[in-house]
């Protein structure tokens, strides 16, 4: 049994991003051996990010890590921009539990197995691509006044052009709705007593109900501008959530009457709160089916420190 540590080593990293304090702010653990799940949470609270990665050695050696996420209220089974910055931290160091990391990490987490491709400009690691581990979920669908509700819009703001609010997942559920314009989704504000109530209706199987808007022109629909909000877990908004995009992404392609097609998606997020990030959503479908989604981003290192515990 590994002792219980005096104090851990930090790394924070701004994710989807190539400015540094722009993007989405991660905190890695590159060494979590010995902590508890209640010090893990303790950790993932004190730092107040919308999440906090905690390494420890694979269970299964053919395997780089095992990868625990969590936000400052529980742990979850998968996010996208955890991914990719763990995998950017890891990426970087000379071992990971005593090995060289190779081009590709593969992260064992409760949503299953995360392979993590390493970008590289001039040899050196500037990012990750990372495959969604699960396919698309759909269901259920949401009425427009309880998203209008929630992100303090009216009801005629929720475009159905495409598709009605839903909840959509590929991990980790989030309520999916598309906002008529980016001008009237820049006003977007969460209400938490809204929130509270759609909980209460639309209970997620994991995690609180957390929105995710997003509006698109019908000349550049694969340019796409997102928020995301989440009050009821202690994330305001976020500037950039990988698996929100991932299932809209998926849900997007599958809807397009081709049977096979590869789609390229670039999603806009965190402007409103001065921190803009991009995520690159790969979608390839084949025989009408979905099958791959992957996401892709650049990081910048930030912060490094010791957690006295």
């Amino acid at each position: 049994m590994t002792a219980a540590p005096q104090s851990v080593s930090y790394v924070t990293v701004d994710v989807f991003t190539d400015e540094r304090f722009a993007g989405n702010q991660l905190a890695v653990i590159p060494d979590a051996r010995g902590l508890s799940d209640s010090q893990m949470q303790a950790i993932a609270t004190e730092f107040g990010y919308s999440e906090v990665t905690f390494v420890l050695p694979p269970r299964d050696p053919a395997n780089t890590a095992e990868v625990r996420i969590f936000t400052p209220t529980a742990e979850i089974p998968f996010a996208g921009h955890p991914n990719v910055g763990t995998a950017f931290v890891l990426g970087r160091r000379q071992e990971i539990f005593g090995r060289v990391p190779g081009e590709v990490l593969l992260f064992e987490e409760r949503a299953g197995l995360v392979a993590a491709t390493l970008l590289r400009e001039r040899g050196e690691v500037t990012g990750a691509n990372i495959v969604v581990p699960r396919g698309l979920t759909v269901g259920p669908e949401i009425d427009a006044e309880t998203i209008a509700a929630c992100a303090s819009l009216t009801p005629g703001a929720i475009s159905t052009r495409v598709h009605v609010p839903t909840r959509l997942s590929v991990g980790l559920p989030f309520a999916v709705a598309e906002i008529s314009d980016v001008a009237t989704l820049s006003t977007a504000r969460p209400n938490v007593t809204a929130f509270q109530a759609a909980n209460a209706r639309y209970k997620p199987e994991e995690d609180s109900f957390s929105l995710f808007l997003y509006s698109r022109s019908a000349d550049r629909p694969w340019q796409i501008r997102a928020r995301m909000f989440a009050p009821l877990d202690n994330v305001n908004e976020d500037p950039a959530t990988g698996s929100a995009s991932a299932a809209l992404s998926a849900y997007l392609v599958a809807r397009l009457p081709e049977r096979d097609i590869d789609v390229e998606i670039v999603i806009e997020q965190g402007v409103e709160m001065g921190r803009r990030s991009l995520i690159g959503a790969s979608v390839r479908k084949q025989d009408g089916v979905v099958r791959q989604v992957s996401l892709s981003g650049t990081c910048v290192s930030a912060m490094r420190g010791v957690i006295d515990l």
